[in-house]
């Protein structure tokens, strides 16, 4: 029998969770749903389907952790009860890990499946039926198809970050692993975008979905971003004057490619600075070293390619820069959600160079607003448009408005005076279009330490073989 901890003082106490998930959550640190887990977490638990469309960082995986275990539970199923499928390897350790956090208090189970560590070892523990599978797609479609890995008996599917499995071309293996699990089963859909494809999918997957819109394509209101007009040949010189800016405590970078990562980070350490890269010809031992590195600040600066862009969650990262444009629109607001994070504030810079400009046209088109033009003493622009250039080493200093249209709220850095008054959800019950009604509740009561899954966690342990231990009590 499910009962909740009356005890506790707590906004999620109106979900009558189980009261060691209640511990959990007291743990973590959690005090008030923040507007997906609002949203999510009650229609979750009554069975339904549900399509989020959220940025990343909002706290979209406590809103299906929560229900997913609270649901164990309840039924105490002999199976593998849920599949969660994320884009990287990063994400997968990522979800696992909050979710331990959450589950500490209980004798739920989980295991990460994904490439790059041992599938003997996979194989091994898959046999031990976990109660929650967290994986990316091509691993667990060849453990299914080597009839290793069997879900007949599936109660739950969770898409996380299904725009990116799409971008990263996953969507053929989703649909087979789709083929191999039960038709009648619930299915929780995430995304920060809604491209035509995912929502075919969505169409096609989701049964009378129950919809939260609280995503647009501009970038998140806790982060202020602007961006360097700059010659190829001034990146270095420019990206010193940043790193060596009062405000700049820590910083990720992003390069377009896992050698410029490489080079630029060895040329940072070389330099004085504590940076490490993060790319994909690592192994997955060096890249949770790394990742281990910069979380517990032996590292200042982390240095990463777009492959890691979605896994990254670090508390209290000031600084995001973008070294070079990303390859897609859409990844411009994923890369710079890496600060800004848990209602913390951060800055975004994004070098442009002139042969950037058609990137740059369709990434203003997306968020709906220009990006405010930043400047420098010493660097001259490499192109010139129309906009007037009004910020000068800080977006901060001049990207903000003292208010926009709706009174009390802030103006951000390239938003046209379109003052935010806490941000804006939408919810409906069957149609992405279908708005329901408006609320500007941020949902700021949540602490960002609660935010950082895997600290507090005393009776689980992580370690880089995708195996999560079976928590004892």
């Amino acid at each position: 029998m499910t009962t909740s901890n009356n005890n506790l003082s707590n906004g999620f106490t109106r979900f009558g969770l189980h009261k060691d998930i209640m511990r959990g959550i007291q743990d973590a640190g959690f005090s008030e749903p923040r507007p997906i887990q609002a949203e999510a977490i009650a229609p979750a638990q009554e069975g339904r389907d549900v399509l989020g469309l959220a940025q990343t960082g909002t706290g979209k995986t406590a809103a299906f952790a929560l229900p997913l275990i609270d649901s164990i539970l309840r039924f105490r199923p002999r199976h593998t009860s849920a599949l969660i499928l994320a884009p990287t390897r990063e994400l997968a350790n990522q979800i696992a890990e909050e979710i331990l956090l959450l589950s500490q208090h209980t004798r739920v189970s989980l295991m990460t499946i994904y490439g790059g560590t041992s599938m003997g070892r996979q194989i091994s523990n898959v046999r031990r039926r976990p109660d929650i599978i967290v994986g990316c797609p091509g691993r667990v479609l060849d453990l299914m198809q080597q009839g290793h890995l069997r879900l007949d008996e599936l109660d739950t599917l969770v898409l996380d970050e299904a725009d990116h499995m799409f971008d990263m071309g996953f969507l053929p293996d989703i649909r087979r692993i789709l083929s191999r699990i039960p038709a009648k089963r619930q299915n929780l859909l995430f995304s920060a975008t809604m491209p035509r494809d995912i929502r075919r999918l969505a169409d096609e997957i989701l049964n009378d979905p129950f919809v939260i819109e609280l995503a647009d394509q501009a970038p998140a209101s806790t982060i202020d971003h602007g961006l360097y007009s700059i010659g190829e040949g001034q990146k270095d010189n420019l990206l010193n004057h940043l790193l060596g800016m009062e405000d700049c405590h820590t910083a990720i970078i992003f390069t377009r490619t896992k050698h410029r990562a490489k080079r630029l980070a060895k040329r940072l350490s070389n330099e004085g600075h504590r940076s490490i890269a993060l790319q994909g010809n690592m192994s997955q031992a060096q890249r949770d070293r790394a990742m281990q590195g910069f979380r517990d600040g032996n590292f200042d600066i982390l240095v990463a390619t777009d492959i890691a862009a979605r896994g990254i969650d670090v508390e209290k990262v000031s600084h995001v820069i973008n070294y070079d444009v990303p390859n897609t629109p859409q990844a411009y607001t994923h890369r710079i959600g890496r600060t800004g994070r848990s209602e913390a504030e951060g800055m975004a810079y994004t070098f442009v160079t002139g042969k950037d400009i058609g990137w740059l046209r369709a990434t203003e088109r997306m968020i709906g607003s220009k990006i405010v033009r930043l400047t420098a003493d010493g660097f001259a622009p490499d192109f010139s448009d129309s906009t007037d250039s009004s910020g000068r080493d800080s977006a901060r200093s001049n990207g903000r408005s003292g208010g926009g249209s709706n009174g009390g709220g802030r103006g951000r850095s390239g938003r046209s005076g379109n003052g935010r008054s806490g941000g804006s959800g939408r919810s409906g019950r069957s149609n992405p279009n279908n708005g329901g009604s408006r609320n500007g509740n941020k949902g700021r009561s949540q602490s960002a330490s609660g935010g950082h899954p895997g600290r507090g966690s005393k009776n689980a342990s992580v370690g880089g073989d995708g195996v999560r231990t079976r928590s004892r009590h």
